[in-house]
């Protein structure tokens, strides 16, 4: 399935640019070719390998690459109502593919009370993380620095709350196209 985002960073490579979702990640259109190339030629990558002794293409392509399933457009989903210890009533719903769990979202009728807004963030900031990891348990998607700071960035509801802070520390991190730690302010 292919989808095209706004302009953020490429799964790939790094660069901020539109991207175009595939199988669970979003990549730039130069590193689009080489996916089409790789899910065309899949002994490609192994062959120039080894034609100039770059190293091992499984440690460099990922161990799961010929297994991670795109998550589909439409899932099946479970419903909880549950509540928290100050009796506020939460929905959680569990999407699943094949009986397994790969997403999950929660959210409350008081979404607009100012006094939950914190609460709120940090919820999606963990349901965010933790769809994330069932996608690469269940679907085998590679988990990356990038994509955990991206959920970080699509949780943040105000500057400075918890997501937003955790972002720009571990976006001290990052490294560049060459393997260098980028350096920032936090």
């Amino acid at each position: 399935m292919k989808k095209t985002t706004d302009t953020e960073l490429c799964d790939g490579c790094g660069k901020t640019d539109v991207l175009v979702e595939r199988d669970g990640n979003e990549f730039c259109a130069d590193c689009l070719v080489i996916v089409d190339i790789l899910a065309s030629k899949p002994n490609l990558l192994n062959h120039l390998c080894t034609l100039t002794g770059t190293g091992d293409p499984a440690i460099r392509c990922g161990a799961a690459h010929g297994s991670s399933r795109e998550l589909p457009d439409v899932l099946d989903a479970v419903r909880y109502r549950t509540r928290d210890r100050e009796q506020n009533t939460w929905y959680v719903s569990i999407s699943e593919m094949e009986g397994d769990p790969v997403e999950i979202f929660a959210s409350t009728a008081f979404d607009r009370d100012q006094h939950l807004q914190s609460r709120i963030s940090n919820l999606t900031t963990i349901t965010r993380l933790i769809s994330l990891i069932l996608r690469h348990i269940f679907l085998g998607e590679v988990l990356t620095l990038d994509k955990t700071l991206k959920q970080l960035r699509r949780s943040s509801r105000q500057k400075n709350d918890l997501p937003d802070m955790l972002s720009n520390v571990l976006s001290n991190y990052r490294k560049d196209q060459s393997g260098q730690r980028q350096h920032r302010a936090a």
